[in-house]
């Protein structure tokens, strides 16, 4: 739910979490319970943000509460690992005494 500002003639402003539906409805004063009408002195926070900061700010709050998880896939290590599950094909050869070799990479390197 959002917050509206509201201007209680008696009182001064305040502001209330209302739901949408409700944002032209005036809210009672919280002090004289006078019905007081909406009115808007700041500009909305987002409008004013550049967008990689929005970007950044919108992952966030996705990550925040719901951190990504093994079991969901995906690759998790960093550029260049070698482990292939980021969508290329695997570069290393695996022999079958279960030694690796790397061809391509370092020929000049001398495995053992």
């Amino acid at each position: 739910m959002p917050v509206y500002e509201y201007e209680c003639r008696t009182c001064g402003g305040f502001t209330a979490l209302r739901p949408m539906s409700e944002y032209r409805e005036p809210q009672p004063c919280p002090d004289c319970a006078a019905p007081a009408p909406r009115v808007l002195r700041t500009a909305p926070a987002f409008g004013a943000m550049p967008a990689a900061t929005r970007t950044a700010h919108a992952t966030n709050e996705r990550s925040a509460d719901s951190p990504r998880l093994s079991s969901q896939g995906g690759h998790k290590h960093g550029p260049g690992c070698g482990c292939g599950s980021h969508g290329k094909p695997s570069r290393t050869l695996h022999h079958p005494n279960g030694a690796k070799s790397f061809p391509g990479n370092r020929p000049w390197v001398i495995n053992h």
